[in-house]
């Protein structure tokens, strides 16, 4: 430790403003309140099924990084965890696409989907340090996390045939695994150099910014 202290909570209130945009976007309101537009969520269903299917690579990639350049090997066991997941996460998107009547055979991927899928991609090469990686993957799934989790906090009138997909990401056995990845991003960054820190918080806003653009997409916007 070199007294950086918690890097993380530190970006949070520096960059609240967009990560409140990413966690507590209308699309997910929508959710909560219960004024979800169904055919949005089905865009959202089909449209995330093809980011799924590209963050399975992006994680493969962090499990070689962190293999390579980790200090703690329990970093391995919980990516690889996280990778197993994305199995079953898959099988939930045909299982659900076939109850909503979505052909996700014929979706083709939104301009939003293409860049965020792209943004992962460059993520992905051999130069780009683990600590960079590890945030990107923590931040992509805290958003999940704290978006959905809200819709299922008390008060909230989240339709009944929603639950089970916002149970997914929403759950407690989630929330520890994300938390389980901010510890390991905030060990990773407090051994960074200053070029490290500040591409990885870049990282942070670019994906809270693909985040928001995702949810845009899902509600319909151009």
């Amino acid at each position: 430790m070199d007294g950086k202290g918690d890097i993380i909570a530190t970006w949070m209130k520096k960059h609240r403003l967009i990560y409140t945009g990413a966690t507590r976007h209308p699309f997910i309101l929508n959710i909560r309140d219960g004024s979800i537009d169904i055919s949005s969520f089905k865009r959202w269903l089909a449209q995330d099924y093809i980011f799924v299917r590209a963050f399975v690579p992006f994680v493969a990639s962090i499990l070689v990084k962190a293999w390579k350049e980790t200090d703690d090997s329990s970093d391995i066991d919980l990516i690889l965890g996280g990778m197993a997941a994305l199995n079953d996460e898959i099988e939930w998107f045909k299982k659900e696409a076939s109850k909503w009547g979505v052909a996700l055979n014929s979706v083709v991927p939104h301009k939003a989907n293409v860049d965020y899928c792209r943004f992962l991609e460059s993520l992905m090469n051999p130069d780009v340090e683990y600590t960079l990686a590890i945030t990107a993957f923590w931040a992509i799934e805290t958003v999940y996390q704290e978006s959905f989790a809200h819709c299922l906090e008390d008060g909230s009138r989240t339709p009944e045939e929603l639950k089970e997909t916002c149970q997914r990401w929403g759950n407690e056995g989630f929330g520890q695994y994300c938390c389980s990845l901010k510890n390991i991003t905030n060990r990773c960054l407090e051994k960074a150099s200053d070029d490290v820190l500040s591409k990885a918080e870049v990282i942070l806003i670019r994906i809270l910014e693909h985040e928001v653009e995702f949810w845009n997409m899902s509600r319909g916007a151009i």
